[in-house]
């Protein structure tokens, strides 16, 4: 049987026990969404990029636009995969999976400013159904948290668009769970 596509629309799949990716067999979907603070990143891999807040960056305010708090997200996600040694583009050129970004979200603390220098810590939190990454913006002269953030991941395949309810195990495993 030949799938159905439309445009915008994930085919959702889950993997079946004793499949090459089936380490945990059924999934909890109960547990799989549950963490809603921000986790010790003492037990879990980090990563942390110190960066300084550029002109073309700012608003008419300036200040840092609320947009370039999810760059600043995925600069310090991009060096903390690339860390661990994993790099999603060549997984999905031998694989067909890709890991689209899901979901979102950001709160503001204390606004960035021309030339402020800061430290963005990427966090790995889950990495068993879907990649969870909390992030922390921290002002380096004032040692304050500006922003604190999070982003949720999940594994596609290609081009079925067929979600699957797990993360393969080569990628959960370098991403340390």
């Amino acid at each position: 049987m030949t799938p159905q596509f439309a445009a915008g629309r994930v085919h959702f799949r889950s993997l079946r026990a004793g499949s090459p990716n089936s380490h945990y067999g059924k999934v909890n979907v109960g547990t799989w969404y549950s963490y809603t603070q921000m986790i010790d990143s003492a037990t879990y891999k980090s990563y942390e990029v110190k960066l300084r807040v550029p002109f073309h960056d700012l608003d008419p305010l300036h200040m840092v636009w609320h947009g370039h708090y999810l760059k600043y997200f995925d600069i310090a996600r991009s060096e903390l995969f690339h860390s661990l040694g994993v790099d999603l583009f060549s997984y999905f050129n031998r694989t067909s999976y890709f890991f689209p970004i899901t979901k979102t979200n950001t709160k503001h603390i204390l606004s960035l400013r021309y030339r402020d220098e800061f430290k963005c810590k990427a966090t790995v939190v889950e990495a068993r159904y879907k990649i969870v990454v909390e992030f922390r913006i921290i002002s380096g002269e004032k040692n304050q948290l500006c922003a604190k953030g999070r982003s949720e991941q999940v594994a596609v395949k290609y081009p079925e668009m067929e979600m699957l309810f797990e993360i393969p195990d080569e990628i959960r495993k370098a991403l340390g769970f």
